[in-house]
């Protein structure tokens, strides 16, 4: 092993991460239910980071700080629970979740969703400071929002391209996957950082089900002062754990969207290398997409297998085409709440379709990527997902290779 020169490599020690949360957050230390767990996932990302991520300084910086912050975000959650009754006393009722391979349409499906003023989604400034729980009577106002947004422009400095990605803002809805951090089990990880030991025990290992306990926990905490009618939540990561999902939420209403795997699997090896080339200096585009694609394939189908394993009577499933999506936004927001008897009013209608109409495609620029540059066969990746293109009846886009929307 070579030698680490990110930097300082005492601060990628569990034992230095625990002792700074604890000093960041006055002394708190207690991880809650299932911190064993927390700290095994918490030695084996450290572990990664340390020989496996090839960190610059900056990749050092940033994955001390993302340990950091974790950890001191579930020592807020779970020392807020104890001095807040009404968190524990939250019900979680027909959350509706949006899953799907990467880049297929679910982040600004979110958005769009998000704006519905009946729909509760995490934003990104809760997410990034949940403790104490926000307040509905300040929730537009709490300082915690320009601390957020003061993270933005640094980001935007050493990514400019990411925006016609992933758009990055404060007021933003955020996904889950970012939310799994606290329990410390998530594939976000492995997508900024070279991580791949880390992530084969998250694929095969890793106990979800201290996913989705904390996650419940983490929605009661952000809503037991700010509830709305439902959540509206996302992430592709979800693929990882649908059975606990199924299992803490019965009652989940789950949009599945969908798209020519060829299109997916090349925009997401675009995304990684670029995320990865803040955090690494020499990320290999072809290490990336023939690590990330089988992964993939198998979490997919996954959660196809549970889908069809056995009935879920409470709860209900919505595939959306990444297609139909592109041609027509609203139509499918139409369908959904129709698929989920959701009430659509006209406030609702109106705030989305505003949404849409401030953002057209293009308007943070365009995403370009060739599935040669990632060493990507378009044949051989069609026979890898064959039965999912068959099963959902997927149409190659035989288009040029640029995405105008936010995955």
């Amino acid at each position: 092993m070579s030698e680490y020169t990110g930097g300082d490599v005492a601060e990628m020690q569990v034992d230095w991460i625990l002792e700074e949360s604890a000093r960041r957050t006055g002394g708190l230390t207690d991880l809650g239910d299932d911190g064993d767990v927390y700290l095994e996932g918490l030695g084996r990302a450290l572990d990664s980071l340390r020989t496996e991520a090839q960190l610059n300084q900056l990749g050092h910086l940033i994955g001390r700080e993302r340990m950091l912050g974790h950890t001191v975000n579930r020592l807020g959650y779970v020392d807020d629970r104890k001095t807040d009754p009404a968190i524990a006393q939250q019900t979680i009722e027909k959350p509706v979740f949006i899953i799907g391979m990467p880049r297929t349409g679910t982040t600004i499906l979110h958005d769009i969703l998000a704006q519905d003023p009946a729909s509760r989604a995490p934003m990104t400034w809760e997410v990034m400071f949940p403790s104490p729980p926000p307040r509905a009577a300040t929730f537009r106002t709490d300082p915690r929002i320009a601390m957020a947004a003061a993270t933005f422009p640094d980001r935007e400095k050493e990514l400019p391209e990411f925006k016609a990605v992933h758009p990055m803002g404060a007021e933003l809805s955020q996904e889950c996957v970012v939310m799994m951090g606290e329990a410390m089990i998530t594939p976000l990880f492995h997508n900024q950082f070279r991580m791949p030991s880390y992530e084969d025990w998250v694929d095969t290992d890793a106990p979800f089900r201290t996913v989705y306990d904390f996650h419940k926990r983490q929605l009661q905490h952000l809503q037991a002062h700010n509830a709305g009618d439902r959540w509206v939540l996302k992430t592709g990561a979800h693929l990882w754990g649908l059975d606990q999902l199924l299992e803490t939420y019965p009652d989940a209403r789950i949009v599945f969207t969908h798209r020519d795997p060829v299109k997916s699997m090349t925009s997401y090896a675009s995304l990684t290398t670029m995320v990865r080339g803040v955090t690494s200096d020499d990320p290999d585009p072809f290490e990336i997409a023939s690590d990330w694609i089988p992964r993939l394939h198998r979490v997919l189908m996954n959660g196809i297998t549970v889908r069809q394993a056995r009935d879920y009577p409470d709860a209900i499933f919505y595939d959306v085409l990444f297609t139909d999506f592109v041609k027509d936004q609203f139509s499918v927001v139409e369908a959904i709440y129709d698929a989920f008897d959701l009430p659509l009013t006209d406030e609702g209608s109106a705030a989305m379709k505003a949404f849409i109409d401030d953002n057209p495609p293009g308007k943070h620029g365009v995403h370009s990527y060739r599935p040669e540059d990632y060493g990507i066969d378009r044949a051989a990746t069609r026979e890898l997902f064959a039965d999912y293109i068959d099963h959902f009846g997927l149409p190659p886009e035989e288009k040029a290779n640029v995405d105008t929307m936010p995955g």
